[in-house]
C-alpha cells in the first residue's frame, strides 16, 4: 500500500506491503510540476479551528509542545493533518469499544522459536492467550534475550507477518522474525520510512505519495507545493525530527477503515485517492497511525519508533506518479535505518565497497559493456563482455548436453491471440512491448513458456519422449519502467537460459534432483552458496487440491533426498507459490553476502492445460462405448482426455536467469578479477626489448590456437608501465619474455593473484606453460594458480 507495496516496476522492494505503483525515476528538470491546486483545496479557511487541533502531535509525545518551527520547515502542519488525524482518533476509539464487546475466548497458541545456533530445532512453547486480547509480543517475556532482543515482527501459522502489538484472533503458531532475515529488514526499513514520511510533512507540508522498503534501505515520494525540490541541505533537519520522534517512542497503531471512510479521510490527496479508487479491494484497507503520521498502508510494522537506533538520508532524486512522464513529478528521498549504530558503520563500509566492486563502474573500467540513450534498458555488449557471455553460454551448452536437454530456437513475436490463450494478456500485457502489425496486434516475447507448448503440441507425443527437456537461449523483451532499470540487474532486452521440461508426475521427484545437482555443479564453478525455498498453494489457486498435494510432496520429497544427501536445509513458505503451481526460490549469496536470486523452479498444471497439450500413455485404450470423449467441452473449457491420454506436468527452470543480470553479479562477486576460464583477458605478453617483438607474436599465436584470449603490448611505454596497465586492466597472468626466454623458449609468468609473482615471475617452459593453462581453463577452476 501507499507507504511500502512491492512492486516490479519500481526498485527491488520487499515484501508485499505497498500497492503496486510504477516509478520512474528521472532528474528533476524539464518535468510536469505539482498543480498549486492540488494544496490549495486542502488549504481552506480553517481559522477557527482550535490550534491544538492543527499542530498535532504524536499520540504518546506531551500534548504541550508546539511542532517544530524550524526556520528550515514550515511553522505549523497544514489543516489537513488535523482533519485526518481527528477521523482515525474517532474511528479508533469506535473500534477498541467494539474489540471490548466481543467475546475473548481462551485460544491455543503454540511458539515456534525455530533453530539454535547449531541448527537444532528449539522445543516448542505452548503459552496461555485469549482471542483479541493476547498479543505476540506479550509473550517475549518467556522467550530467550537472544531471541527476543533481535525481534521485528511476528508471523502466524507461517504464512502472515503480524504487527508484535497486534491482538491475536484464533489458535494459530507463532514464530518470530528477527531484523538479520530479510522479512525483518524489509519490515523495519518500511516503519523508518513512515518516520521519513512524517518528519518530511512535518518539514514540508507536503503531499506523501508512497514509501516502501527497497534492497539497501527504503524511500519516500511526496509532492512539494509550488513545485519545490529536496535539497542536501534539508537532509540535517529530517534527520533531526525523526530523531525526535524515535525518543517519543511513537507506536505503530493499526486500524482497517472502510472505503467511504478513506476517502474522507485522505480527500485532500489527489495520490491517496488514486490508490484508494482503483488499488484497494471493495471492503478497504488497513491504516496505520505513527506520531502525526497517519498512511495507508498494509503493514506490519514495529512496535514503536524507540527500536530505531541509527537513521540517515542517503540521497534524493524526482520522480514521476505512477511512473507515467505525463504524470506529476515528485521528490524522492532515500533513507536507511538500523537498530544498532554498529550496523550503521558497518552497512558504510559495505556500501564502500559495493561501490568499488558496481560492476557498471567496472563495465566501463574494462570495457565490457555500456547502455545508450537510443535504447534504454538494452545492453551494448563489446568484445571482451561478449567472451564472458560466450562462456556461460558454452558452460550451459556442455552441461545440457551431458544432462539430455535439447536446444531449440522460437520466434520472437507472437501474435496477441498466443498470449491471450496462455494468459500473459490478461495479467501481464503491461509489461509487453505491443505492435501493430497489418492491423493486428503482436507482442515482442517477454518469455518462451508459450512458444515452447506451441512447440511440445505441434505433433503427437509419447509418454516415451518424456521427459523432454527444451532449452531456449532466445532473446527476451520486457516493457519495465525507465526509473526501475539500473545497469545490467534490471534491462529491457535479455537473454536468459530458459528451460521447460514436460514430464510426467511420476518424473517430477526424479527431475527436482537432477535439477538440484545442475545448480550444485553451475554454482559451485562461482563460489556461490545458495538456500532453497518451497512456496506452496497459495489461496487462489487453479487445479484441483488432490493434484497441488501430489505435486508439492513430490517437491518436498526431492528437497528431503537434498538436505540428506548434505545440500543444507530448505525452508517452506506456505501460501506464496504460484497459482498455476507449487515454485522452489533459489537464492545464491555473493562475496559481500549480499543475497540475489536468479533461479527458480515452477511447477505448472495451467498452460498443459490451456493449450491442450496431452501426450499418448502405455496404458491400452478401451474402445468407447458413448461418444468421444477427447473432444473440446461445449462450455468452451479445455477438452476432455480420452483413455490413454494424459496431460504433461510443465517445469519452469532457469539456473542463471538473466544472462545479463547474472553477469553484472559475477562482475560484483568477483570485483572485475575474472577466474581465468571466464576471463574476458586472460594473458598478455610484455617484450622486455624489441629485439624479442618475434618471440612474443609467437607466442601469442601458440596461446590463441589453444582458444586462449591473449594479448601482447608492442607500444613505445616503458616495461613497468606496461606491467602496471595490465595490471589494472585485470589480466590473469602477465608473461614477461627478453633474451633469455626467447632463447630457452620459456615465459616468466606473473599471476595477478600471487603478489609473490609480482617483481619476478616464474621462469616456465612454454610447453609446460601450454598445457598448464589448458588444464586451468578447461577444468574451470576458481583458483587463478598454475
Amino acid at each position: 500500500m501507499p507507504s511500502g507495496t512491492s512492486s516490479d516496476k519500481s526498485e527491488p522492494q520487499a515484501n508485499g506491503t505497498e500497492l503496486p505503483i510504477r516509478s520512474e525515476v528521472k532528474d528533476s528538470e524539464g518535468s510536469q510540476r505539482v498543480d498549486p491546486n492540488d494544496f490549495q483545496k486542502v488549504k481552506t479557511n480553517k481559522s477557527q479551528k482550535k490550534q491544538s487541533s492543527s499542530t498535532l502531535e504524536s499520540p504518546s509525545a506531551p500534548k504541550s509542545k508546539d511542532p517544530d518551527t524550524s526556520s528550515a520547515g514550515i511553522s505549523r502542519l497544514p489543516d489537513f493533518v488535523a482533519e485526518r488525524n481527528d477521523l482515525f482518533s474517532e474511528l479508533k476509539r469506535k473500534h477498541d469499544a467494539e474489540v471490548l464487546t466481543k467475546d475473548h475466548p481462551v485460544i491455543q497458541v503454540v511458539l515456534d522459536l525455530g533453530f539454535d545456533k547449531n541448527g537444532s530445532p528449539r522445543p516448542e512453547m505452548p503459552v496461555a492467550a485469549k482471542a483479541w486480547e493476547s498479543t505476540p509480543g506479550s509473550f517475549l517475556k518467556h522467550v530467550d534475550k537472544e531471541i527476543s532482543s533481535d525481534v521485528v515482527v511476528a508471523k502466524v501459522d507461517g504464512k502472515e507477518l503480524w504487527d508484535l502489538d497486534r491482538p491475536l484472533e484464533r489458535d494459530c503458531r507463532v514464530s518470530y522474525i528477527p531484523f538479520s532475515s530479510p522479512e525483518g529488514r524489509n519490515v523495519f526499513w518500511h516503519s523508518s520510512a513512515h518516520v521519513l514520511g512524517e518528519a518530511a510533512e512535518c518539514h514540508y507540508g507536503c503531499l506523501l505519495s508512497h514509501g516502501p522498503p527497497v534492497e539497501q534501505g527504503f524511500f519516500y515520494d511526496m509532492a512539494i507545493e509550488g513545485g519545490q525540490v529536496v535539497k542536501e541541505s534539508d537532509w540535517s533537519p529530517l534527520e533531526s525530527k525523526a530523531s525526535k520522534f524515535f525518543k517519543e517512542k511513537q507506536s505503530f497503531d493499526r486500524l482497517h477503515i472502510s472505503i467511504p471512510d478513506l476517502k474522507k479521510m485522505f480527500g485532500y490527496s489527489k495520490y491517496k485517492m488514486y490508490y484508494i479508487e482503483n488499488l484497494l479491494p471493495p471492503e478497504g484497507s488497513t491504516v496505520y497511525r505513527c506520531g502525526s503520521l497517519v498512511d495507508l498502508c498494509l503493514g506490519p510494522h514495529i512496535q514503536n519508533t524507540s527500536k530505531i537506533k541509527a537513521f540517515q538520508i542517503m540521497k534524493n532524486s524526482s520522480c514521476y506518479f505512477r511512473g507515467d512522464k505525463d504524470d506529476d513529478s515528485l521528490q524522492r528521498i532515500y533513507g536507511v535505518a538500523f537498530p544498532d549504530k554498529k550496523q550503521m558503520t558497518e552497512h558504510k563500509k559495505f556500501l564502500e565497497e559495493a561501490a568499488k566492486r558496481d560492476h557498471r563502474r567496472i563495465g566501463i573500467e574494462q570495457e565490457l559493456f555500456f547502455f545508450n540513450d537510443v535504447s534504454p534498458g538494452s545492453t551494448f555488449l563489446l568484445p571482451h563482455g561478449t567472451r564472458i557471455f560466450n562462456a556461460l553460454q558454452k558452460l550451459l551448452r556442455s552441461e545440457y548436453q551431458k544432462r539430455g536437454y535439447s536446444e531449440v530456437q522460437s520466434p520472437n513475436m507472437y501474435d496477441s491471440d498466443l498470449w491471450k490463450k496462455s494468459g500473459h494478456w490478461q495479467h501481464y500485457s503491461e509489461d509487453m512491448f505491443v505492435l501493430d502489425v497489418e492491423k493486428k496486434k503482436w507482442a515482442l516475447k517477454p518469455m518462451n513458456c508459450p512458444g515452447h507448448c506451441i512447440m511440445f503440441g505441434h505433433r503427437e507425443r509419447s509418454y516415451r519422449e518424456l521427459p523432454l527437456r527444451m532449452a531456449d537461449f532466445g532473446v527476451l523483451h520486457r516493457n519495465e519502467a525507465s526509473g526501475a532499470l539500473n545497469g545490467m540487474t534490471r534491462v529491457r532486452k535479455f537473454q536468459q537460459d530458459d528451460t521447460h521440461i514436460f514430464c510426467t508426475q511420476d518424473q517430477i521427484t526424479e527431475e527436482i534432483e537432477g535439477l538440484f545437482d545442475f545448480l550444485k555443479c553451475i554454482y559451485g564453478l562461482f563460489g556461490f552458496p545458495f538456500r532453497l525455498k518451497l512456496s506452496t498453494r497459495p489461496d487462489k489457486f487453479l487445479g484441483d487440491i488432490k493434484t497441488w498435494d501430489i505435486a508439492e510432496s513430490k517437491l518436498k520429497d526431492a528437497l528431503n533426498s537434498f538436505t540428506a544427501s548434505g545440500g543444507g536445509q530448505w525452508e517452506l513458505n506456505e501460501g506464496d507459490g504460484a497459482f498455476y503451481g507449487p515454485k522452489i526460490d533459489i537464492t545464491i549469496s555473493d562475496a559481500l553476502r549480499r543475497d540475489w536470486q536468479c533461479a527458480t523452479i515452477q511447477l505448472d498444471f495451467q498452460l498443459p492445460q490451456n493449450f491442450e497439450l496431452e501426450y499418448m500413455t502405455g496404458e491400452i485404450a478401451a474402445k468407447p462405448k458413448g461418444p468421444a470423449t477427447d473432444e473440446a467441452a461445449t462450455d468452451g473449457s479445455a477438452k476432455v482426455l480420452g483413455p490413454g491420454r494424459a496431460r504433461p506436468v510443465m517445469v519452469h527452470r532457469a539456473i542463471v536467469g538473466s544472462f545479463e543480470r547474472f553477469m553484472a553479479i559475477l562482475t560484483e562477486h568477483f570485483a572485475g578479477k575474472w577466474p581465468f576460464w571466464i576471463s574476458p583477458r586472460q594473458i598478455l605478453v610484455i617484450p622486455v626489448m624489441p629485439a624479442v617483438n618475434d618471440y612474443v607474436e609467437e607466442v601469442q599465436r601458440l596461446f590463441k590456437a589453444q582458444k586462449m584470449h591473449v594479448d601482447i603490448d608492442l607500444s613505445g611505454n616503458t616495461m613497468p608501465k606496461k606491467i602496471r596497465t595490465g595490471q589494472l586492466q585485470q589480466y590473469n597472468f602477465i608473461f614477461v619474455v627478453g633474451a633469455q626466454e626467447k632463447a630457452s623458449r620459456s615465459v616468466n609468468i606473473r599471476n595477478r593473484d600471487d603478489q609473490e609473482t609480482q617483481a619476478k615471475g616464474e621462469l616456465v617452459p612454454l610447453d609446460e606453460a601450454i598445457g598448464k593453462l589448458k588444464a586451468l581453463k578447461k577444468e574451470r577452476r576458481l583458483i587463478n594458480a598454475i
